[in-house]
């Protein structure tokens, strides 16, 4: 065997063990889905565009804004306000990891299967049914609702089903026992789970069309802008026409007591009075004229 075949051979074997070792990373890496559109969100810190891959072990930020994640073919994951959130994904679902906030799951009959794990509570969809359900942490308790189809919560081993209009609500004191859980429907907690939750499909919706309103939003400032030039010229118009008819009336004002001043004087030289001035003027009194002296 040649030297020339050995090197060969060798750098060959080293290349098929980097190629090996990069298995795992890639699987490390495994695609969670694509930003379906955002508003004020952040993943690793940096802003979240339309059409960004997320990766399993991506960490999340929305402030005061929205964010929408397509999973597969027509499964949608749309985080809201002050949420923080990570995710993971192995062979046969996708978790979110809630560590704040609320999140709302828009799930077909079939697809990948998503769930939401907040602490020791795992939140899925119901085999079998369209489902879109919300989750969302509220001053300690955890919200569950189920706007369409049904959810399973697991509770520490206790398993529970949201039907479709139900509401449960989870606190630290009644974690582990679903039975203290409060169903949604009336009272106070009702009304704070309509806080968070309303508008859940509107809010699907929406975030989707965010990833097309970029174009808009941008001809909305353009207008904005027009239009504020446009009122910024029409102030200046303004004010030139009202400082115009400012003088324009100085001028009429001057101009009506020089021809009464003329009248004036012109009665004065040739009649010797100044009556018909007054009269052309509506009894407006005429200077009084010492003889010899000039015409003011």
């Amino acid at each position: 065997m040649t030297m020339k075949t050995t090197v060969l051979r060798l750098t060959l074997f080293a290349l098929l063990m980097g190629a090996v070792a990069t298995v795992p990373a890639l699987a490390g890496s495994a695609v969670i889905g694509s930003v379906a559109g955002s508003m004020n969100a952040s993943v690793g810190g940096q802003s979240l565009l339309p059409n960004t891959t997320i990766f399993s072990g991506d960490s999340l930020q929305v402030r005061d804004g929205v964010a929408v994640i397509a999973v597969g073919n027509n499964s949608r994951v749309v985080f809201g306000r002050d949420t923080v959130a990570s995710f993971l994904r192995d062979s046969n679902e996708v978790t979110v990891l809630l560590s704040k906030g609320s999140v709302s799951l828009l799930h077909p009959t079939e697809g990948t299967l998503m769930r939401v794990k907040a602490g020791d509570v795992s939140i899925a969809p119901a085999a079998g049914f369209k489902s879109l359900g919300e989750v969302a942490m509220l001053n300690g308790s955890l919200v569950i609702s189920a706007k369409e189809g049904s959810l399973q919560v697991n509770d520490h081993g206790a398993t529970k089903n949201v039907a479709k209009g139900q509401t449960i609500v989870l606190t630290p004191k009644t974690a582990a026992d679903t039975k203290g859980a409060c169903c949604g429907g009336g009272g106070s907690t009702a009304l704070e789970v309509a806080a968070v939750g309303a508008g859940g499909v509107a809010a699907i919706l929406a975030g989707v069309a965010l990833s097309r309103a970029g174009k808009a939003n941008t001809n909305s400032l353009a207008a904005i802008s027009a239009a504020n030039s446009a009122t910024a010229a029409a102030s200046a118009a303004t004010a030139a026409a009202n400082a115009a008819t400012s003088q324009a009336a100085a001028a009429t004002s001057a101009a009506n007591e020089a021809a009464f001043l003329a009248a004036c004087g012109a009665d004065y030289y040739k009649e010797g009075n100044t009556a018909s001035a007054s009269q052309m003027f509506g009894g407006s009194q005429c200077p009084s004229y010492n003889p010899g002296t000039p015409i003011p």
